[in-house]
């Protein structure tokens, strides 16, 4: 279904699917007279929690994507993306500020596969971008959350839309539900950026552990600590490197999973993720899990890869047949770390 919020009328309109009658649920919470909404955490890194949020803060986080993007009152939007969290409820509130005219498409890992015309915005997870490599063509803007974008999946954006005539951006986002969906964008394409820049009125800095600390007031009264281990280039730009409570402390080292994940990445297709396994000598054995069958020639590529240190290579290597996600797409390491101990 299409709705223009230039000339919206809800009672109108045909709320027919599962998904489209939560789109239209939120939409008459969002037109309450209440001054916030409900959003739920994706529990990706903990309990999954349900709290409110200022309707006027959203609002400031919608014209700061819009702004940045160059979106136009009258643009097409695309929303595949959940409504219960923050990155789905905000594709509907940058639709509504911007009076952009949103198609609604169930949440689907091939969003887009009925997509027929060109549309100007569009939000998803890797693992949809994964499913819709054929009609990138057709979006204008993309962005691309709820988890790290990998280099075999930048490799496959880049080599579909090599031949097109179409111009395509393709935006890596930074942010979390307490920041509204996102603060920062990074482009993949086409000319592929190493940091983070962050939005007006954003400000960044580093806590004692080098964790990003940010202070935004048009999104959220507090400053936010997080546990994102990073590096600042400047007031505006950050590269992220991992997060500090995924750290691997193996013989006394500390290791990054991420950055080990998206080297990984680089040589085999296969979702890939580092884990440290309480280990008597070692306190946390690394290992890697990765999704698939066992092959024994994805273990000799990885057992080939040039790591920069030596107690980067993983102990061990174990195949699962998925790898558990969290209901919008980010891989539950949590989750995975108790499937691990009851099969290791």
């Amino acid at each position: 279904m299409l709705i223009d919020f230039k000339n919206l009328n809800i009672n109108q309109l045909s709320f027919e699917t599962e998904f489209e009658i939560r789109v239209k649920n939120f939409l008459n919470e969002w037109f309450s007279d209440s001054d916030t909404v409900k959003v739920q955490t994706s529990g990706s890194t903990g309990t999954p929690k349900v709290f409110d949020i200022e309707k006027s803060r959203m609002m400031n986080s919608a014209e700061m994507t819009c702004d940045f993007l160059g979106l136009q009152e009258g643009d097409t939007a695309l929303i595949c993306l959940p409504v219960e969290y923050i990155s789905g409820k905000m594709m509907v509130v940058r639709s509504i500020m911007r009076k952009l005219k949103l198609i609604v498409a169930d949440p689907s890992v091939k969003p887009v596969e009925t997509l027929d015309r060109k549309i100007d915005f569009c939000a998803m997870t890797p693992l949809q971008v994964e499913n819709s490599l054929d009609q990138l063509n057709l979006i204008k803007n993309l962005i691309i959350g709820g988890a790290a974008v990998s280099e075999d999946l930048k490799k496959k954006m880049k080599e579909a839309l090599k031949t097109s005539d179409s111009e395509t951006y393709i935006f890596e986002t930074y942010g979390m539900s307490e920041t509204l969906s996102h603060i920062g964008l990074k482009q993949i394409l086409p000319e592929p950026e190493e940091y983070f820049t962050v939005f007006e009125n954003v400000e960044i800095s580093l806590d004692a552990r080098n964790c990003l600390t940010i202070y935004a007031p048009k999104l959220n009264p507090d400053i936010l600590q997080t546990n994102d281990l990073v590096e600042i280039k400047n007031k505006k730009q950050f590269k992220f490197l991992g997060r500090i409570d995924n750290v691997i402390n193996s013989g006394g080292a500390k290791i990054f999973p991420e950055q080990l994940e998206a080297l990984v990445k680089k040589e085999i297709p296969n979702e890939v993720v580092f884990l440290g396994i309480d280990d008597v000598s070692l306190s946390q054995k690394l290992i890697a899990v990765l999704e698939g069958e066992k092959s024994d020639d994805l273990i000799k590529k990885i057992r080939e890869i040039q790591f920069e240190k030596s107690f980067h290579k993983p102990k061990e290597i174990v195949f699962v047949e998925k790898i558990p996600r969290t209901p919008n797409g980010k891989i539950n390491r949590i989750e995975l770390k108790k499937l691990l101990n009851n099969t290791i």
